[in-house]
Protein backbone atom coordinates (compact mmCIF):
# COMPACT_ATOMS: atom_id res chain seq x y z
CA UNK A 1 0.00 0.00 0.00
CA UNK A 2 1.37 3.52 -0.58
CA UNK A 3 1.68 6.28 1.13
CA UNK A 4 -1.38 7.99 -0.53
CA UNK A 5 -3.68 4.87 -0.11
CA UNK A 6 -2.22 5.08 3.70
CA UNK A 7 -3.54 8.93 4.41
CA UNK A 8 -6.15 9.74 1.95
CA UNK A 9 -8.95 8.60 4.46
CA UNK A 10 -7.63 11.84 6.10
CA UNK A 11 -7.29 13.95 3.19
CA UNK A 12 -10.51 12.89 0.99
CA UNK A 13 -12.54 11.99 4.29
CA UNK A 14 -13.01 7.97 3.38
CA UNK A 15 -13.62 7.20 7.10
CA UNK A 16 -17.11 7.84 7.16
CA UNK A 17 -17.74 5.53 4.33
CA UNK A 18 -15.03 2.93 5.76
CA UNK A 19 -17.61 2.72 9.06
CA UNK A 20 -20.34 2.31 6.92
CA UNK A 21 -19.21 -0.69 4.83
CA UNK A 22 -18.22 -1.82 8.22
CA UNK A 23 -21.34 -1.71 9.78
CA UNK A 24 -23.52 -2.95 7.12
CA UNK A 25 -21.29 -5.82 6.98
CA UNK A 26 -21.27 -6.66 10.56
CA UNK A 27 -25.56 -6.52 10.39
CA UNK A 28 -25.35 -8.49 7.44
CA UNK A 29 -23.19 -11.23 9.33
CA UNK A 30 -25.79 -10.96 11.88
CA UNK A 31 -28.64 -11.87 9.91
CA UNK A 32 -26.87 -14.34 8.22
CA UNK A 33 -26.23 -16.39 11.63
CA UNK A 34 -29.68 -15.90 13.35
CA UNK A 35 -30.73 -17.47 9.91
CA UNK A 36 -28.40 -20.01 9.78
CA UNK A 37 -29.03 -21.17 13.49
CA UNK A 38 -32.94 -20.88 14.39
CA UNK A 39 -32.40 -22.12 17.73
CA UNK A 40 -29.37 -19.69 18.70
CA UNK A 41 -31.86 -18.04 20.79
CA UNK A 42 -33.23 -20.93 22.90
CA UNK A 43 -29.10 -22.06 23.24
CA UNK A 44 -28.61 -18.85 24.14
CA UNK A 45 -30.87 -18.90 27.25
CA UNK A 46 -29.84 -22.16 28.27
CA UNK A 47 -26.58 -21.61 28.70
CA UNK A 48 -26.26 -17.62 29.62
CA UNK A 49 -26.87 -18.44 33.34
CA UNK A 50 -24.00 -20.99 33.66
CA UNK A 51 -21.41 -18.54 31.78
CA UNK A 52 -22.70 -15.82 33.76
CA UNK A 53 -22.07 -18.00 36.76
CA UNK A 54 -18.07 -18.91 35.62
CA UNK A 55 -17.06 -15.54 34.38
CA UNK A 56 -18.22 -13.33 37.11
CA UNK A 57 -15.64 -13.21 39.34
CA UNK A 58 -12.32 -14.64 36.78
CA UNK A 59 -11.48 -12.84 33.71
CA UNK A 60 -10.42 -15.17 30.84
CA UNK A 61 -6.65 -14.82 29.40
CA UNK A 62 -8.51 -13.78 26.05
CA UNK A 63 -10.40 -11.08 27.92
CA UNK A 64 -7.38 -9.75 29.57
CA UNK A 65 -5.47 -10.05 26.75
CA UNK A 66 -8.15 -7.92 25.15
CA UNK A 67 -8.14 -5.33 27.70
CA UNK A 68 -4.42 -4.82 27.41
CA UNK A 69 -4.29 -4.96 23.23
CA UNK A 70 -7.41 -2.29 23.94
CA UNK A 71 -5.34 0.03 26.01
CA UNK A 72 -2.01 0.02 23.64
CA UNK A 73 -4.61 0.41 20.83
CA UNK A 74 -6.15 3.52 22.45
CA UNK A 75 -2.40 4.81 23.58
CA UNK A 76 -1.17 4.68 20.07
CA UNK A 77 -4.46 6.19 18.64
CA UNK A 78 -3.64 9.09 20.60
CA UNK A 79 0.18 9.21 19.74
CA UNK A 80 -0.98 9.53 16.29
CA UNK A 81 -3.51 11.83 16.96
CA UNK A 82 -0.69 14.12 18.57
CA UNK A 83 1.80 13.97 15.83
CA UNK A 84 -1.10 14.58 13.27
CA UNK A 85 -1.95 17.80 15.38
CA UNK A 86 1.54 18.50 15.68
CA UNK A 87 2.31 18.57 11.84
CA UNK A 88 -0.98 20.34 10.88
CA UNK A 89 0.16 23.24 13.57
CA UNK A 90 3.65 22.95 12.51
CA UNK A 91 3.00 23.32 8.95
CA UNK A 92 -0.15 25.60 9.29
CA UNK A 93 1.48 28.97 7.33
CA UNK A 94 2.88 27.01 4.79
CA UNK A 95 -0.46 24.59 3.99
CA UNK A 96 -2.28 28.50 4.36
CA UNK A 97 0.81 29.75 1.87
CA UNK A 98 0.48 26.49 -0.54
CA UNK A 99 -3.98 26.70 -0.04
CA UNK A 100 -4.01 29.97 -0.98
CA UNK A 101 -2.09 29.69 -3.96
CA UNK A 102 -3.59 26.69 -4.76
CA UNK A 103 -7.26 28.11 -4.67
CA UNK A 104 -6.28 31.48 -6.21
CA UNK A 105 -4.65 29.35 -9.15
CA UNK A 106 -8.28 27.69 -9.62
CA UNK A 107 -9.91 30.65 -9.03
CA UNK A 108 -8.77 31.60 -12.39
CA UNK A 109 -9.56 28.47 -13.65
CA UNK A 110 -11.10 28.38 -16.89
CA UNK A 111 -9.69 25.02 -19.07
CA UNK A 112 -7.42 22.80 -19.27
CA UNK A 113 -5.20 23.26 -21.31
CA UNK A 114 -1.15 24.37 -22.01
CA UNK A 115 -1.63 27.82 -20.51
CA UNK A 116 -3.05 25.70 -17.61
CA UNK A 117 0.38 23.46 -16.91
CA UNK A 118 2.58 26.47 -17.20
CA UNK A 119 1.06 28.20 -14.61
CA UNK A 120 0.49 25.30 -12.29
CA UNK A 121 4.43 24.84 -12.35
CA UNK A 122 5.40 28.25 -12.21
CA UNK A 123 2.47 27.90 -8.73
CA UNK A 124 4.75 24.84 -7.58
CA UNK A 125 8.01 26.16 -8.39
CA UNK A 126 6.81 29.68 -5.82
CA UNK A 127 5.42 26.89 -3.34
CA UNK A 128 9.29 25.59 -2.92
CA UNK A 129 8.79 21.80 -4.64
CA UNK A 130 11.77 23.10 -6.42
CA UNK A 131 12.46 23.63 -10.24
CA UNK A 132 13.09 19.60 -11.12
CA UNK A 133 10.25 18.19 -9.38
CA UNK A 134 7.73 21.12 -10.32
CA UNK A 135 9.06 20.36 -14.06
CA UNK A 136 8.83 16.64 -13.51
CA UNK A 137 5.39 16.78 -11.73
CA UNK A 138 3.33 19.21 -14.45
CA UNK A 139 4.33 16.51 -17.03
CA UNK A 140 3.31 13.65 -15.01
CA UNK A 141 0.04 15.41 -14.29
CA UNK A 142 -0.78 16.26 -17.92
CA UNK A 143 -1.17 12.51 -18.97
CA UNK A 144 -2.90 11.74 -15.46
CA UNK A 145 -5.54 13.98 -15.86
CA UNK A 146 -6.12 13.09 -19.17
CA UNK A 147 -6.22 9.77 -17.72
CA UNK A 148 -8.73 10.41 -14.81
CA UNK A 149 -10.84 12.82 -17.21
CA UNK A 150 -10.11 15.77 -14.33
CA UNK A 151 -12.19 18.39 -15.56
CA UNK A 152 -13.59 20.06 -12.16
CA UNK A 153 -11.86 21.99 -9.78
CA UNK A 154 -12.31 19.49 -6.99
CA UNK A 155 -11.37 16.74 -9.40
CA UNK A 156 -7.89 18.40 -10.26
CA UNK A 157 -6.85 19.10 -6.80
CA UNK A 158 -6.91 15.74 -5.83
CA UNK A 159 -4.94 14.74 -8.56
CA UNK A 160 -2.30 17.39 -7.78
CA UNK A 161 -2.43 16.16 -4.17
CA UNK A 162 -2.05 12.44 -4.65
CA UNK A 163 0.42 13.26 -7.82
CA UNK A 164 3.24 15.17 -4.75
CA UNK A 165 2.07 12.53 -2.54
CA UNK A 166 3.17 10.06 -4.72
CA UNK A 167 5.86 11.39 -5.81
CA UNK A 168 7.63 11.70 -2.25
CA UNK A 169 6.13 8.16 -1.40
CA UNK A 170 8.30 6.62 -4.62
CA UNK A 171 11.83 8.00 -3.61
CA UNK A 172 12.16 6.66 -0.39
CA UNK A 173 10.08 4.36 2.33
CA UNK A 174 9.71 5.16 5.74
CA UNK A 175 12.67 2.95 7.10
CA UNK A 176 15.03 5.13 5.56
CA UNK A 177 13.52 7.99 7.83
CA UNK A 178 14.17 6.69 11.08
CA UNK A 179 17.36 7.90 13.93
CA UNK A 180 20.20 4.77 13.20
CA UNK A 181 20.87 3.26 16.42
CA UNK A 182 22.94 0.31 16.56
CA UNK A 183 22.68 -1.20 20.85
CA UNK A 184 25.46 -3.35 19.70
CA UNK A 185 28.07 -1.00 18.37
CA UNK A 186 28.60 1.92 21.19
CA UNK A 187 28.85 4.85 20.72
CA UNK A 188 26.43 5.76 18.22
CA UNK A 189 28.25 9.07 17.21
CA UNK A 190 25.92 11.69 15.52
CA UNK A 191 28.03 14.16 13.27
CA UNK A 192 25.66 17.70 12.56
CA UNK A 193 26.95 19.90 9.96
CA UNK A 194 25.01 22.88 8.28
CA UNK A 195 25.58 26.21 8.08
CA UNK A 196 25.59 29.33 11.18
CA UNK A 197 22.19 30.04 12.53
CA UNK A 198 20.18 26.91 10.95
CA UNK A 199 20.18 25.34 14.42
CA UNK A 200 22.59 22.81 14.85
CA UNK A 201 23.26 23.40 18.40
CA UNK A 202 19.43 23.79 19.26
CA UNK A 203 18.80 20.70 17.89
CA UNK A 204 21.43 18.49 19.83
CA UNK A 205 20.28 20.13 22.89
CA UNK A 206 16.39 18.57 21.94
CA UNK A 207 17.82 15.30 21.15
CA UNK A 208 19.75 14.78 23.72
CA UNK A 209 17.18 15.71 26.13
CA UNK A 210 15.13 13.13 24.34
CA UNK A 211 17.85 9.99 24.27
CA UNK A 212 18.09 10.96 27.81
CA UNK A 213 14.53 10.46 28.82
CA UNK A 214 14.80 6.93 26.86
CA UNK A 215 17.18 6.37 29.45
CA UNK A 216 20.52 6.51 26.87
CA UNK A 217 23.71 7.47 27.83
CA UNK A 218 24.59 10.86 25.89
CA UNK A 219 27.73 12.93 25.35
CA UNK A 220 28.22 15.91 23.55
CA UNK A 221 30.89 17.25 22.30
CA UNK A 222 31.55 21.25 21.85
CA UNK A 223 33.49 21.28 18.36
CA UNK A 224 32.25 24.82 17.46
CA UNK A 225 35.13 26.25 18.68
CA UNK A 226 35.12 29.14 16.57
CA UNK A 227 32.40 30.98 16.66
CA UNK A 228 32.15 33.57 19.81
CA UNK A 229 29.48 31.85 22.06
CA UNK A 230 28.84 28.61 20.85
CA UNK A 231 30.62 26.25 23.09
CA UNK A 232 29.01 28.40 26.07
CA UNK A 233 25.50 27.44 24.08
CA UNK A 234 26.35 23.80 24.07
CA UNK A 235 27.42 23.81 27.67
CA UNK A 236 23.94 25.59 28.41
CA UNK A 237 22.03 23.04 26.35
CA UNK A 238 24.44 20.25 28.53
CA UNK A 239 23.31 21.98 32.44
CA UNK A 240 19.55 22.16 31.25
CA UNK A 241 19.33 18.40 30.13
CA UNK A 242 21.76 17.31 32.50
CA UNK A 243 24.21 15.86 29.88
CA UNK A 244 28.00 16.21 29.73
CA UNK A 245 29.87 18.37 27.37
CA UNK A 246 33.64 17.92 26.15
CA UNK A 247 35.16 20.92 25.58
CA UNK A 248 38.52 21.98 24.61
CA UNK A 249 40.89 25.15 25.16
CA UNK A 250 39.47 27.96 23.52
CA UNK A 251 40.39 28.58 19.55
CA UNK A 252 41.55 24.66 20.03
CA UNK A 253 41.44 22.56 16.77
CA UNK A 254 37.87 21.19 16.57
CA UNK A 255 39.38 17.62 15.90
CA UNK A 256 41.49 17.54 18.81
CA UNK A 257 38.11 18.09 20.46
CA UNK A 258 36.33 15.34 18.69
CA UNK A 259 39.19 12.48 19.31
CA UNK A 260 38.53 13.64 23.02
CA UNK A 261 35.18 13.24 23.10
CA UNK A 262 35.52 10.15 20.96
CA UNK A 263 37.83 8.54 23.37
CA UNK A 264 35.27 9.82 26.32
CA UNK A 265 32.72 7.94 24.68
CA UNK A 266 34.38 4.70 24.27
CA UNK A 267 35.57 4.33 27.91
CA UNK A 268 32.26 5.48 29.68
CA UNK A 269 30.33 2.84 26.55
CA UNK A 270 28.12 5.97 26.51
CA UNK A 271 24.71 4.80 23.43
CA UNK A 272 25.33 8.22 21.36
CA UNK A 273 27.90 10.93 21.35
CA UNK A 274 26.47 13.50 19.33
CA UNK A 275 28.93 16.48 17.49
CA UNK A 276 28.54 20.28 17.05
CA UNK A 277 30.85 21.42 14.62
CA UNK A 278 31.59 24.85 13.23
CA UNK A 279 28.90 26.70 10.94
CA UNK A 280 30.36 26.70 7.40
CA UNK A 281 29.64 28.07 4.02
CA UNK A 282 29.55 25.18 1.77
CA UNK A 283 31.34 26.72 -0.74
CA UNK A 284 34.53 27.64 1.78
CA UNK A 285 37.00 25.05 0.65
CA UNK A 286 39.42 25.09 4.08
CA UNK A 287 36.33 24.92 6.12
CA UNK A 288 34.94 21.68 4.13
CA UNK A 289 38.51 20.19 4.97
CA UNK A 290 37.66 20.52 8.57
CA UNK A 291 35.19 18.84 8.22
CA UNK A 292 36.71 16.08 6.54
CA UNK A 293 39.34 15.91 9.16
CA UNK A 294 36.85 15.25 11.95
CA UNK A 295 35.37 12.25 9.87
CA UNK A 296 38.86 11.02 9.69
CA UNK A 297 39.61 11.36 13.72
CA UNK A 298 36.15 9.71 14.39
CA UNK A 299 36.92 6.56 12.14
CA UNK A 300 40.60 5.80 13.57
CA UNK A 301 39.03 4.90 16.76
CA UNK A 302 35.84 4.34 15.04
CA UNK A 303 36.09 2.52 11.69
CA UNK A 304 32.31 2.29 11.56
CA UNK A 305 31.24 5.56 12.61
CA UNK A 306 29.43 8.03 12.58
CA UNK A 307 26.17 6.53 12.47
CA UNK A 308 24.62 9.56 11.35
CA UNK A 309 26.04 12.39 9.61
CA UNK A 310 22.57 14.99 9.89
CA UNK A 311 22.56 18.28 7.97
CA UNK A 312 20.56 20.88 9.57
CA UNK A 313 18.66 22.95 7.20
CA UNK A 314 16.87 26.27 8.58
CA UNK A 315 13.80 25.06 6.51
CA UNK A 316 12.59 28.80 6.22
CA UNK A 317 15.41 29.57 3.52
CA UNK A 318 13.42 27.21 1.15
CA UNK A 319 15.31 26.71 -2.39
CA UNK A 320 18.78 27.97 -0.75
CA UNK A 321 18.24 24.49 1.97
CA UNK A 322 18.13 22.53 -1.28
CA UNK A 323 21.31 24.24 -2.76
CA UNK A 324 23.17 23.67 0.57
CA UNK A 325 21.93 20.15 0.91
CA UNK A 326 23.34 19.17 -2.71
CA UNK A 327 27.10 20.93 -2.03
CA UNK A 328 27.30 19.63 1.53
CA UNK A 329 26.55 15.66 0.12
CA UNK A 330 29.28 16.06 -1.95
CA UNK A 331 31.81 17.15 0.61
CA UNK A 332 30.30 14.20 3.43
CA UNK A 333 28.42 11.29 2.82
CA UNK A 334 25.12 12.80 4.11
CA UNK A 335 22.77 10.31 5.76
CA UNK A 336 19.75 12.51 6.62
CA UNK A 337 18.47 15.57 7.35
CA UNK A 338 17.04 17.61 9.95
CA UNK A 339 15.23 20.68 8.75
CA UNK A 340 13.81 23.33 11.81
CA UNK A 341 11.98 26.59 11.52
CA UNK A 342 9.31 25.23 9.86
CA UNK A 343 6.42 26.30 11.96
CA UNK A 344 8.08 29.99 11.19
CA UNK A 345 7.86 29.59 7.59
CA UNK A 346 5.63 28.97 4.19
CA UNK A 347 8.00 26.87 2.68
CA UNK A 348 7.80 23.59 3.51
CA UNK A 349 6.92 22.48 -0.07
CA UNK A 350 11.17 22.18 0.60
CA UNK A 351 10.97 18.48 1.56
CA UNK A 352 9.25 17.24 -1.38
CA UNK A 353 12.14 18.61 -3.76
CA UNK A 354 14.89 17.51 -1.28
CA UNK A 355 13.04 13.91 -1.97
CA UNK A 356 12.80 13.84 -5.35
CA UNK A 357 15.86 15.09 -6.19
CA UNK A 358 18.52 14.16 -3.40
CA UNK A 359 16.76 10.56 -2.33
CA UNK A 360 17.96 11.83 0.85
CA UNK A 361 15.68 10.79 3.95
CA UNK A 362 14.51 14.02 6.28
CA UNK A 363 14.66 12.38 9.75
CA UNK A 364 13.94 15.63 11.61
CA UNK A 365 11.81 18.32 11.81
CA UNK A 366 11.60 21.41 14.18
CA UNK A 367 7.72 22.69 14.46
CA UNK A 368 8.02 24.90 17.39
CA UNK A 369 10.17 26.03 20.51
CA UNK A 370 9.57 22.91 22.85
CA UNK A 371 12.04 20.08 22.99
CA UNK A 372 9.40 17.87 21.92
CA UNK A 373 8.52 19.77 18.85
CA UNK A 374 11.69 18.30 17.02
CA UNK A 375 9.71 15.47 15.75
CA UNK A 376 11.12 12.84 14.06
CA UNK A 377 9.30 12.65 10.23
CA UNK A 378 6.28 11.02 9.62
CA UNK A 379 5.63 11.11 5.80
CA UNK A 380 2.01 10.79 6.14
CA UNK A 381 1.52 13.55 9.01
CA UNK A 382 3.31 15.86 6.99
CA UNK A 383 1.34 15.16 3.74
CA UNK A 384 -2.16 15.57 5.93
CA UNK A 385 -0.33 18.92 7.89
CA UNK A 386 0.85 20.35 4.04
CA UNK A 387 -2.73 18.89 1.84
CA UNK A 388 -4.72 19.84 5.46
CA UNK A 389 -7.77 21.39 3.95
CA UNK A 390 -7.11 21.56 0.42
CA UNK A 391 -9.61 18.95 -0.80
Amino acid sequence: MGLFDKIKKSLFGEKSVDKDDQAKEKQGSETEEKADNPDNKENKTEDKSAESDQNSSVKTDDEQVTEANSGSESEDKTEKQDKTELYEKGLEKTNKGFGARLNKFFAQFRTVDEDFFDDLEELLIESDVGYETAEELTDELRDEAKLKKAKSRDELKQVIVQKLVDLYDKNGNSEDEKLIYRPDDKPNVYLFVGVNGAGKTTTIGKLAKRFKDQGKSVLLAAADTFRAGAVEQLEAWGKRVGVPVVTGKAQADPASVVYDATQRAIKEKADYLLVDTAGRLQNKKNLMNELEKIQRTIKKLLPDQPTETLLVLDGSTGQNALLQAKDFDKTTKLTGLVLTKLDGSSKGGVVLAIRNEMKLPVKLVGLGEKAGDLADFDAASYAIGLFHGLV
